[in-house]
Protein backbone atom coordinates (compact mmCIF):
# COMPACT_ATOMS: atom_id res chain seq x y z
CA UNK A 1 0.00 0.00 0.00
CA UNK A 2 1.41 3.56 -0.69
CA UNK A 3 1.23 6.45 1.24
CA UNK A 4 -1.75 8.12 -0.12
CA UNK A 5 -4.15 5.26 0.24
CA UNK A 6 -3.06 4.60 3.55
CA UNK A 7 -3.91 8.19 4.45
CA UNK A 8 -7.03 7.97 2.40
CA UNK A 9 -8.33 5.14 4.09
CA UNK A 10 -7.30 6.53 7.62
CA UNK A 11 -9.20 9.45 6.71
CA UNK A 12 -12.62 8.11 5.79
CA UNK A 13 -12.49 6.53 9.37
CA UNK A 14 -11.47 10.05 10.92
CA UNK A 15 -14.42 12.34 9.56
CA UNK A 16 -16.91 9.99 10.71
CA UNK A 17 -17.68 12.99 13.31
CA UNK A 18 -18.32 15.73 10.70
CA UNK A 19 -20.26 14.28 8.64
CA UNK A 20 -23.93 14.45 8.07
CA UNK A 21 -23.76 18.23 10.25
CA UNK A 22 -25.98 20.42 9.17
CA UNK A 23 -25.63 23.75 7.49
CA UNK A 24 -26.97 25.38 10.65
CA UNK A 25 -24.01 23.99 12.11
CA UNK A 26 -21.50 25.33 9.70
CA UNK A 27 -23.18 28.49 9.57
CA UNK A 28 -22.70 29.30 12.89
CA UNK A 29 -18.86 29.42 12.74
CA UNK A 30 -17.66 33.08 12.40
CA UNK A 31 -15.70 32.73 9.09
CA UNK A 32 -18.24 30.73 6.67
CA UNK A 33 -20.05 33.98 5.73
CA UNK A 34 -16.51 35.68 4.83
CA UNK A 35 -15.90 36.85 1.18
CA UNK A 36 -13.03 34.31 0.00
CA UNK A 37 -9.96 35.71 -1.59
CA UNK A 38 -9.04 34.56 -4.92
CA UNK A 39 -5.78 32.46 -5.38
CA UNK A 40 -6.63 32.19 -9.22
CA UNK A 41 -6.96 35.31 -9.71
CA UNK A 42 -3.82 36.79 -8.28
CA UNK A 43 -1.58 34.05 -9.54
CA UNK A 44 -3.56 35.08 -13.48
CA UNK A 45 -2.53 38.52 -12.91
CA UNK A 46 1.11 37.59 -12.38
CA UNK A 47 1.90 40.48 -10.05
CA UNK A 48 3.21 38.58 -7.48
CA UNK A 49 5.91 36.03 -6.97
CA UNK A 50 4.17 33.22 -6.92
CA UNK A 51 5.34 31.51 -3.93
CA UNK A 52 2.57 29.28 -2.03
CA UNK A 53 4.65 28.89 1.57
CA UNK A 54 3.63 25.82 3.48
CA UNK A 55 3.28 25.42 7.12
CA UNK A 56 3.18 21.94 8.55
CA UNK A 57 5.60 20.57 11.40
CA UNK A 58 6.64 16.82 9.69
CA UNK A 59 5.74 14.73 6.81
CA UNK A 60 5.65 10.71 6.44
CA UNK A 61 8.77 11.09 4.46
CA UNK A 62 11.13 13.28 6.06
CA UNK A 63 9.65 12.95 9.74
CA UNK A 64 9.18 15.54 12.24
CA UNK A 65 10.72 19.09 10.94
CA UNK A 66 9.36 21.26 14.29
CA UNK A 67 6.82 20.25 16.45
CA UNK A 68 6.25 23.14 18.14
CA UNK A 69 6.02 25.18 15.59
CA UNK A 70 3.86 28.07 15.66
CA UNK A 71 1.52 29.13 12.93
CA UNK A 72 0.72 32.83 13.21
CA UNK A 73 4.61 33.61 13.77
CA UNK A 74 5.32 31.40 10.26
CA UNK A 75 3.03 32.47 8.15
CA UNK A 76 3.02 35.95 9.51
CA UNK A 77 6.85 35.72 8.41
CA UNK A 78 6.04 34.20 5.28
CA UNK A 79 3.56 36.72 4.31
CA UNK A 80 5.68 39.60 5.21
CA UNK A 81 8.56 38.02 3.59
CA UNK A 82 6.17 38.59 0.13
CA UNK A 83 4.67 34.98 -0.29
CA UNK A 84 1.63 35.34 -2.57
CA UNK A 85 -0.39 32.72 -0.46
CA UNK A 86 -0.16 29.90 2.24
CA UNK A 87 -0.72 26.33 2.56
CA UNK A 88 -1.94 25.43 6.02
CA UNK A 89 -1.45 21.53 6.81
CA UNK A 90 -4.65 20.53 8.57
CA UNK A 91 -4.41 17.15 8.58
CA UNK A 92 -2.63 15.44 12.27
CA UNK A 93 -1.83 12.00 12.15
CA UNK A 94 0.59 12.11 9.58
CA UNK A 95 1.32 15.41 8.88
CA UNK A 96 0.73 17.38 12.80
CA UNK A 97 -1.18 19.84 11.60
CA UNK A 98 -4.62 20.43 12.59
CA UNK A 99 -7.74 22.91 12.15
CA UNK A 100 -6.16 25.47 15.10
CA UNK A 101 -3.34 26.06 13.08
CA UNK A 102 -5.46 27.16 9.71
CA UNK A 103 -7.76 29.20 11.93
CA UNK A 104 -4.37 30.72 13.54
CA UNK A 105 -2.91 32.06 10.20
CA UNK A 106 -6.52 33.16 8.93
CA UNK A 107 -6.86 35.57 11.74
CA UNK A 108 -3.10 36.41 11.50
CA UNK A 109 -3.52 36.76 7.90
CA UNK A 110 -6.81 38.29 6.97
CA UNK A 111 -5.84 39.28 3.70
CA UNK A 112 -3.69 36.47 2.19
CA UNK A 113 -5.48 33.39 0.10
CA UNK A 114 -5.03 30.63 2.01
CA UNK A 115 -5.47 26.88 1.08
CA UNK A 116 -6.66 24.23 3.13
CA UNK A 117 -3.88 21.16 2.18
CA UNK A 118 -5.51 18.07 3.69
CA UNK A 119 -7.06 15.11 2.22
CA UNK A 120 -10.61 15.61 1.25
CA UNK A 121 -12.67 12.52 0.59
CA UNK A 122 -16.21 13.93 1.76
CA UNK A 123 -18.30 17.14 0.97
CA UNK A 124 -18.50 17.62 4.75
CA UNK A 125 -14.71 18.56 4.52
CA UNK A 126 -15.02 21.63 2.42
CA UNK A 127 -18.00 22.70 4.36
CA UNK A 128 -15.61 22.59 7.40
CA UNK A 129 -12.89 24.54 5.03
CA UNK A 130 -15.14 27.35 4.66
CA UNK A 131 -16.07 27.56 8.17
CA UNK A 132 -12.22 28.02 9.56
CA UNK A 133 -11.75 30.47 6.94
CA UNK A 134 -10.16 28.23 3.89
CA UNK A 135 -10.51 29.75 0.70
CA UNK A 136 -9.18 26.80 -1.44
CA UNK A 137 -9.84 23.04 -1.21
CA UNK A 138 -7.11 20.70 -2.62
CA UNK A 139 -8.94 17.59 -4.18
CA UNK A 140 -5.88 15.20 -4.95
CA UNK A 141 -6.73 12.68 -8.64
CA UNK A 142 -4.78 9.79 -7.12
CA UNK A 143 -7.12 9.53 -4.24
CA UNK A 144 -10.86 9.85 -5.42
CA UNK A 145 -12.52 9.09 -8.59
CA UNK A 146 -13.19 11.71 -11.46
CA UNK A 147 -17.03 11.71 -10.38
CA UNK A 148 -15.84 12.42 -6.71
CA UNK A 149 -13.49 15.35 -8.18
CA UNK A 150 -16.68 16.44 -9.80
CA UNK A 151 -19.11 16.15 -7.38
CA UNK A 152 -16.53 17.77 -4.52
CA UNK A 153 -15.70 20.87 -6.86
CA UNK A 154 -19.60 22.27 -7.24
CA UNK A 155 -19.59 21.84 -3.56
CA UNK A 156 -16.38 24.19 -3.15
CA UNK A 157 -17.78 26.55 -5.98
CA UNK A 158 -21.65 27.01 -4.48
CA UNK A 159 -19.63 27.84 -0.73
CA UNK A 160 -17.36 30.42 -2.99
CA UNK A 161 -14.40 28.05 -2.40
CA UNK A 162 -11.73 27.92 -5.25
CA UNK A 163 -10.64 23.98 -6.15
CA UNK A 164 -7.25 23.28 -6.54
CA UNK A 165 -6.63 20.11 -8.60
CA UNK A 166 -3.58 17.60 -7.77
CA UNK A 167 -2.39 15.50 -10.61
CA UNK A 168 0.43 13.23 -10.62
CA UNK A 169 0.36 11.29 -14.44
CA UNK A 170 -0.30 12.87 -17.75
CA UNK A 171 -3.29 10.31 -17.41
CA UNK A 172 -5.12 11.83 -14.55
CA UNK A 173 -5.67 15.14 -16.53
CA UNK A 174 -7.85 14.14 -18.72
CA UNK A 175 -11.01 12.23 -16.37
CA UNK A 176 -10.77 14.63 -13.65
CA UNK A 177 -10.58 18.45 -15.20
CA UNK A 178 -13.78 19.62 -15.43
CA UNK A 179 -15.32 23.41 -15.82
CA UNK A 180 -15.41 23.46 -11.96
CA UNK A 181 -11.59 23.44 -11.21
CA UNK A 182 -9.96 26.75 -10.70
CA UNK A 183 -6.14 25.16 -10.83
CA UNK A 184 -4.37 22.66 -11.60
CA UNK A 185 -1.24 21.18 -9.52
CA UNK A 186 1.57 19.09 -10.41
CA UNK A 187 2.98 17.00 -7.78
CA UNK A 188 6.77 16.14 -8.40
CA UNK A 189 6.91 13.74 -5.67
CA UNK A 190 6.87 9.76 -6.41
CA UNK A 191 4.26 8.64 -3.54
CA UNK A 192 5.88 4.93 -3.92
CA UNK A 193 9.29 6.13 -3.16
CA UNK A 194 9.25 9.56 -2.63
CA UNK A 195 11.78 10.75 -5.23
CA UNK A 196 11.21 13.71 -6.31
CA UNK A 197 11.27 15.24 -10.41
CA UNK A 198 10.20 18.74 -11.36
CA UNK A 199 10.64 18.05 -14.75
CA UNK A 200 7.29 15.93 -13.77
CA UNK A 201 5.62 19.38 -14.12
CA UNK A 202 7.13 20.50 -17.36
CA UNK A 203 6.32 16.69 -18.78
CA UNK A 204 2.59 17.24 -17.49
CA UNK A 205 2.49 20.98 -18.71
CA UNK A 206 2.45 20.17 -22.49
CA UNK A 207 -1.13 18.72 -21.94
CA UNK A 208 -2.93 20.85 -19.96
CA UNK A 209 -5.02 23.68 -21.72
CA UNK A 210 -3.82 27.03 -22.38
CA UNK A 211 -5.77 28.94 -20.29
CA UNK A 212 -5.38 26.59 -16.94
CA UNK A 213 -3.80 27.97 -13.60
CA UNK A 214 -0.71 26.30 -12.68
CA UNK A 215 0.86 24.95 -9.61
CA UNK A 216 4.03 23.22 -9.10
CA UNK A 217 4.07 21.28 -6.08
CA UNK A 218 7.10 19.55 -4.35
CA UNK A 219 11.08 19.63 -4.77
CA UNK A 220 11.40 23.55 -5.52
CA UNK A 221 13.83 25.26 -3.44
CA UNK A 222 16.34 27.07 -5.55
CA UNK A 223 14.77 30.60 -7.83
CA UNK A 224 16.23 28.24 -10.77
CA UNK A 225 13.80 25.72 -10.89
CA UNK A 226 11.47 28.71 -10.68
CA UNK A 227 12.38 30.49 -13.48
CA UNK A 228 12.43 27.08 -15.34
CA UNK A 229 8.89 26.12 -14.51
CA UNK A 230 7.74 29.88 -15.36
CA UNK A 231 9.33 28.70 -18.93
CA UNK A 232 6.30 26.16 -19.19
CA UNK A 233 3.10 28.11 -18.02
CA UNK A 234 3.61 27.50 -14.02
CA UNK A 235 2.57 30.57 -11.86
CA UNK A 236 2.41 29.24 -8.59
CA UNK A 237 5.08 27.18 -6.84
CA UNK A 238 4.17 25.53 -3.42
CA UNK A 239 7.16 24.95 -0.92
CA UNK A 240 6.79 23.51 2.33
CA UNK A 241 10.01 21.23 3.21
CA UNK A 242 12.71 23.71 1.86
CA UNK A 243 11.49 26.45 4.69
CA UNK A 244 9.88 23.83 7.43
CA UNK A 245 12.99 21.48 7.04
CA UNK A 246 15.47 24.41 8.49
CA UNK A 247 16.32 25.90 11.38
CA UNK A 248 15.05 29.40 9.84
CA UNK A 249 11.83 28.70 7.56
CA UNK A 250 11.01 32.47 7.40
CA UNK A 251 14.82 33.35 6.56
CA UNK A 252 15.14 30.72 3.86
CA UNK A 253 11.36 32.30 2.57
CA UNK A 254 12.99 35.88 2.73
CA UNK A 255 16.28 34.96 0.66
CA UNK A 256 14.15 32.76 -1.75
CA UNK A 257 12.19 35.53 -2.97
CA UNK A 258 15.01 37.95 -2.98
CA UNK A 259 17.16 35.85 -5.18
CA UNK A 260 13.48 35.32 -7.84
Amino acid sequence: MNILLEITNHKRKEIENIKGKNLAYWESFPDFGRETISLKKLLDAQTSKGIIAEFKRKSPSKGIFDANAKPEIITKGYVDAGVSALSILTDYTYFGGGIPDLLSARKTNPFTPILRKDFIVDTSQIYEAKAIGADVVLLIAASLSPKEVHEFAVCAKKLGLETLLEVKEKSEVEPYLNEYIDIIGVNNRNLEDFTVDINRSVEISGILPQNMTRISESGISKPEAIIHLRKSGFTGFLIGEAFMQTKDPIGNCEKLIGMI
